[in-house]
């Protein structure tokens, strides 16, 4: 391994979760640590990404969830005995209660890493060299030397010629937390991730929502029974679906916008909001002259303990390319200093990796995919509606589905899909099973509590039982 026996100084460019995980890693392990940060510690996943979004898609889960009281025999009166009909969603004051919970986690983070004596250095660092690295701060700049160089600088949206964000009308995900008022008609472009939940987080608080997908189907990167039973939702709560329809561009008209579409077609709305993926950030940080190697779309390329093609640096998250997932570039960070620093170091098993769409309800994965299924007979899939499950009649939860994957023979899990509401904590046991090669037999003689979703986890795990040849 590429261990340092000395008290080694470790500077990690980004302060994201693959940066601030390394660091308390690093910290841990006895290195100097020195975190180079221009954007807040927590980076977007804190500040204008993961804990923005899913505290959005939390509040409008709320408001949904008055709705299916009602259908469950409860509901809102008034002091005078009538029955309330609407709630209304306040998006400046949702918008700050964001804002106000992404800047508490970065505080905690930042206290955190100040108890194990990290340096934050704010700034933006440069490589000048495969052991130093220039920071310029606000009042100068700064050289720190480095036996080990870990980069977490992140990624960040794309954007578009035809489509230029003004932060007003034309907006990118991280610019949506300053809206003072509900959007009356958004228009979001782009069904993967982010633009799936989003919209229905609009939708879900009030917002008029058309989603403009260039796929068939929306979420083109999910399982696709998953994806079908998400659009089915989206169209029965009222969204506007525009499947196969391609964004040529997106302009201001008046006091609203209109995006164009390929064929001709204009859509119009108060509001639109482009979700078409993101960029590394990797450019002008002095990668290409020290010698890092960079992938076509401008990703750094790593191996699987996070080195990248030059001696004693390393890389975590979304500046990579392997998951754009928090989790992944937090193990990423770990991973990298545990190598760096001759700890002892699994490498990344991206086939463990657990992934989550925070739609209502969530889809939850984790290993093989129904299309990898599908192409090896060796493989053997169950899928049971949730609809039968008893807790989900309690709860009211008509939409839904467990879906596992194992080896014909031995039964060992190799993946599985949950579409339910928190199917992200669902998942766990899937996760559990997969990394650590678990039977289905295992898994269903293993006790779930009754009533609950889990036990339908056990039910798919018992009939996948391995049967005997006749």
């Amino acid at each position: 391994m590429g261990g340092v026996t000395r008290t080694s100084s470790v500077v990690i460019l980004g302060g994201g979760p693959g940066g601030y995980e390394a660091a308390l890693v690093a910290a841990h392990l006895g290195a100097s640590v020195t975190v180079v940060d221009r954007d807040g510690i927590g980076g977007a996943a804190v500040l204008t990404d993961c804990v923005p979004s899913k505290t959005l898609i939390a509040t409008a889960d709320y408001l949904g969830g008055i709705g299916t009281a009602a259908e469950l025999g409860v509901h809102l009166e008034d002091p005078e005995g009538d029955v309330a009909t609407e709630t209304v969603a306040e998006l400046g004051a949702i918008n700050q209660r964001v804002l106000d919970l992404a800047a508490a986690q970065s505080a905690d983070i930042s206290a955190r890493l100040a108890e194990v004596g990290v340096r934050v250095l704010p700034g933006t660092g440069r490589l000048t060299s495969p052991s130093t690295v220039e920071v310029t701060t606000g009042t100068g700049t700064e050289t720190v030397e480095a036996d080990v160089v870990l980069l977490s600088t992140g990624a960040s949206p794309r954007v578009l010629a035809a489509a230029q964000p003004d932060g007003e009308r034309i907006l990118t995900w991280q610019q949506i937390y300053a809206l003072p008022d509900m959007p009356e008609r958004l228009i979001v472009v782009g069904s993967g991730v982010t633009g799936a939940e989003l919209a229905q987080a609009y939708l879900g608080l009030g917002a008029d929502v058309t989603l403009v997908s260039s796929r068939d189907l929306v979420l083109p990167g999910e399982d696709q029974d998953a994806a079908a039973v998400i659009e089915d939702v989206f169209r029965r709560r009222g969204m506007t679906v525009l499947n196969r329809s391609r964004m040529a561009s997106a302009q201001r008209r008046g006091d609203g916008v209109v995006v164009t579409l390929e064929d001709g077609r204009e859509v119009e709305g108060s509001h639109v909001l482009i979700a078409v993926g993101a960029v590394p950030n990797t450019r002008d940080i002095g990668l290409e002259e020290v010698g890092v190697e960079l992938s076509d779309s401008g990703h750094v390329v790593t191996d699987r303990v996070s080195r990248t093609s030059v001696r004693g640096i390393y890389a975590a998250g979304d500046c990579t390319g392997v998951f754009a997932l928090a989790s992944v570039a937090a193990m990423q960070g770990r991973t990298a200093m545990a190598h760096a620093l001759g700890d002892a170091v699994a490498p990344l098993r991206l086939s463990a990796v657990s992934a989550n769409v925070f739609t209502d309800p969530e889809i939850a994965t984790v290993g093989l995919t129904a299309a990898d299924a599908a192409d090896n007979p060796d493989v053997e899939a169950v899928t049971m509606p949730l609809s039968r499950n008893p807790r989900a009649k309690m709860l009211g939860i008509t939409e839904g589905f467990v879906k596992l994957f194992a080896y014909r023979g031995t039964g060992t899990v190799l993946g599985g899909v949950v579409v339910a509401p928190r199917a992200s904590e669902l998942i766990f046991p899937v996760a559990i099973a997969v990394h650590n090669r678990l039977s289905v037999d295992q898994v269903a003689s293993t006790f779930t509590v009754y009533p609950s979703l889990t036990g339908t986890l056990a039910e798919a795990a018992r009939r996948l039982h391995p049967r005997r040849e006749d």
